[in-house]
């Protein structure tokens, strides 16, 4: 099951003097954080509306309404911050990592499961995921690549893979 908000990012300090909070972004581009005019706060998922939004070296400063002092911001730091799914439109073939995690990976072809998708590494060139066999106890290293990953079906929970020939065996 999708859920609903998803984890962007935390709150790790207070900048300057008028309440600006520093986030470390949990996204691909700190850019992307950039993007948001509301956000949501905590496991409560409060909503705050964002008034700026900058990139930071590898950080983003916000200025959140209602948080004008640094005794304001100061309250929000550790703070987690979630985005809403709807307020993202994902290009064909783009998924949330959050929504990979749990995949059911299986053989496209012979449709044997290999385990399940457990994390996502990225790692410049490309991601890799990571696969647990739990019968095996064992792990796989898949790239994430056009001609390993064959079909993702996020709604249905199955991830379809051809590996590489070797692919499985240097694992």
């Amino acid at each position: 099951m999708k859920k609903e908000y998803l984890e962007i990012g935390k709150i790790v300090n207070v900048h300057g003097l008028r309440g600006d909070v520093k986030v470390m972004p949990w996204c691909d581009d700190p850019e992307f954080l950039c993007e948001f005019e509301v956000l949501y706060l905590g496991k409560e998922h409060r909503e705050v509306v964002v008034e700026t939004a900058r990139p930071f070296k590898n950080t983003v400063i916000l200025r959140l309404e209602d948080c004008h002092t640094v005794e304001d911001a100061e309250k929000l730091r550790g703070q987690v911050l979630y985005m809403h799914r709807d307020d993202v439109e994902l290009e064909e073939g783009v998924y949330f990592i959050q929504d990979l995690i749990g995949l059911q990976v299986i053989d496209a072809d012979s449709g044997q499961v290999y385990g399940t998708l457990r994390d996502v590494s990225q790692t410049g060139a490309n991601d890799v995921y990571e696969v647990r066999d739990e019968e095996q106890k064992k792990s796989y290293w898949i790239p994430a690549i056009p001609d390993v990953v064959i079909e993702t079906d996020v709604d249905g929970g199955v991830m379809k893979i051809r590996p590489l020939e070797g692919l499985l065996d240097a694992n």
